[in-house]
């Protein structure tokens, strides 16, 4: 984990800046059913690749939002990602969101049938 990272006053810069791209709602949105593995999540997201998955778990990692387990005896070599004890607080972020996504589509169809 960074310890001495520069973040901005504005805490909710800081959210955005930790959690805010596409790729990083959506790895957590899966962690967030219970541990993954990379392939797991590899087949759960569609259209992400090794190498922008690798980048954004790693920088999850590195922000204490997710702990990655290796399981070293096992083979082939098993690693699986879980939210870390910081990462266990933004489910209730992550239910405003869903809320907030099917009301949106709720008013999107309401509106396309009037």
């Amino acid at each position: 984990m960074i310890v001495n990272k520069d973040l901005p006053q504005c805490p909710v810069a800081t959210t955005v800046g930790i959690i805010g791209n596409k790729w990083k709602l959506l790895i957590l949105r899966n962690i967030l059913t219970g541990p993954q593995r990379f392939t797991d999540l590899l087949n759960g997201i569609e259209n992400i690749s090794k190498k922008v998955l690798t980048e954004n778990l790693r920088s999850l990692e590195d922000d204490g939002i997710l702990n990655r387990t290796v399981y070293p005896n096992e083979i082939p070599l098993k690693v699986e990602y879980s939210l870390s004890e910081m990462g266990e607080t933004l489910r209730p972020i992550f239910a405003v969101l869903t809320d907030w996504g099917n009301n949106y589509k709720d008013f999107i169809k309401n509106a396309s049938d009037e």
